[in-house]
C-alpha cells in the first residue's frame, strides 16, 4: 500500500469524512489496493448500528432518512447515509441524486451522506455496499442508514447486510397480500405506513397487521408504525422501535448470528465476483471456451450441455484461478 493510501486511512479512521469520501471512491472503483484496505480497517469493525430502509418508490423512503436523521443528531449520534439510486443508462452514475433532498444535512459534518448507483445489481443494492458499510463503520459512524432503490422478490442484499430492516409502505402500495406476495415479509424487521393520512391508510394498516397475526411466533414481536414523514408524525415511535429492535437483536445472541450470516454472504459474494472476473478473462484468451461460445449462439449445442461439457473437460485448464 502506498504511503498516501495509508494516511488516507489513517485519516478516515480519525473521522475525517473527506478522506472517507476519497477512501470509499477506491472502493468502488475496485482499486488494487481494496484488500489492504479492508484489511486495516477490519479491527474497527462492528460498532456501528446499520439499518436498512426499503419499499416501492415514491413511498417516502427520503424523506424519513431525512427525519430519522435529524431525531438522532439531537441525540449526539454520528450518522452515515448510503442512498442507492438506479444507474444512469448512460453514465453509470447515480440519477436520484438524494443527498438534494437532504440539503439540511449536507454541511454538518456530523452526518455523511454518499450517493451510490445500482450499477446492474439486482438484489437492491451494488456489489460494493458492504465494504461501503464497512467504511462508515470504522470510520466512527454510530448509525448507519441504507435507503435501497426499491423493493422487488429479489431485494434481499439488504437483509443479509443490515442489522435492521424497515419495509417503508403506503396506503398507494396496494393491498396487504400483494405485500406479502412481494417476499416483504420475509426481509422485514419493522413495517412503516407512510402518508398514514391519506385515505385508506387506516384499512391499509390493519390488513398489515392482521396478515403479520398469521407468522409463526418468533424472537421479535414485529411492530407496524405509522407515520407523516413530510409532517414529522410517527417518528419518534418509530425511532423507539428500531432501538427496541436492536436492543432484542443483542439480548437474544441473534446480533452476532447476523453479522456472522453478513460475513459468510460478503465473503462468498466477494469470491464469486472475482471468479466471474476471472472467467470472463479466460472466455477472451481460451480457443476452446470462444468456440464453445459460437456453437450455443448458433443452436448447436445448449448452454447446459455446453457447460457440462467444459467442466468435465481434461484440456481445461485450471491455472486461471491463481492468476
Amino acid at each position: 500500500m502506498t504511503p498516501e493510501i495509508m494516511r488516507l486511512v489513517e485519516q478516515m479512521l480519525e473521522g475525517e469524512n473527506v478522506s472517507l469520501s476519497r477512501v470509499i471512491s477506491l472502493v468502488e472503483n475496485e482499486s488494487s489496493q481494496v484488500p489492504e484496505i479492508m484489511k486495516l480497517i477490519a479491527p474497527h469493525l462492528g460498532k456501528a448500528h446499520c439499518i436498512g430502509i426499503t419499499g416501492p418508490p415514491g413511498v417516502g423512503k427520503s424523506t424519513l432518512v431525512d427525519k430519522l436523521t435529524a431525531l438522532m443528531r439531537k441525540q449526539g449520534l454520528k450518522v452515515g447515509i448510503i442512498a442507492v439510486d438506479p444507474s444512469s443508462p448512460f453514465t453509470g452514475g447515480a440519477v436520484l441524486g438524494d443527498r438534494i433532498r437532504m440539503q439540511q444535512h449536507y454541511l454538518d459534518p456530523g452526518v455523511f451522506i454518499r450517493s451510490m448507483a445500482t450499477r446492474g445489481s439486482m438484489g437492491g443494492l451494488p456489489q460494493t455496499a458492504s465494504s461501503v458499510i464497512k467504511l462508515l463503520d470504522a470510520a466512527g459512524k454510530d448509525t448507519i442508514l441504507v435507503e435501497t432503490v426499491g423493493v422487488g422478490q429479489g431485494e434481499v442484499d439488504i437483509m443479509e447486510r443490515t442489522d435492521t430492516v424497515l419495509v417503508i409502505l403506503s396506503p398507494e402500495s396496494g393491498d396487504a397480500i400483494q405485500t406479502m406476495k412481494a417476499g416483504l415479509f420475509e426481509i422485514a424487521d419493522i413495517f412503516v405506513v407512510n402518508k398514514s393520512d391519506h385515505p385508506g391508510a387506516d384499512n391499509f394498516f390493519r390488513d398489515i397487521q392482521a396478515m403479520l397475526q398469521l407468522r409463526k411466533p418468533s424472537w421479535w414481536n414485529m411492530p407496524v408504525v405509522a407515520t407523516e414523514a413530510v409532517n414529522d408524525v410517527g417518528i419518534e415511535e418509530l425511532y423507539r422501535q428500531i432501538q427496541s429492535h436492536y436492543q432484542a437483536l443483542s439480548e437474544e445472541s441473534q446480533l452476532s448470528q447476523r453479522r456472522q450470516l453478513q460475513r459468510k454472504q460478503d465473503f462468498i459474494k466477494t469470491l464469486e465476483r472475482k471468479l466471474t472476473q476471472r472467467l470472463l478473462m479466460l472466455i477472451e484468451q481460451d480457443g476452446q471456451l470462444r468456440n464453445y461460445i459460437d456453437r450455443v449462439e448458433k443452436g448447436e449445442i445448449d448452454p447446459y450441455s455446453a457447460a457440462d461439457e467444459i467442466l468435465k473437460s481434461e484440456n481445461l485448464s485450471t491455472d486461471w484461478l491463481h492468476q
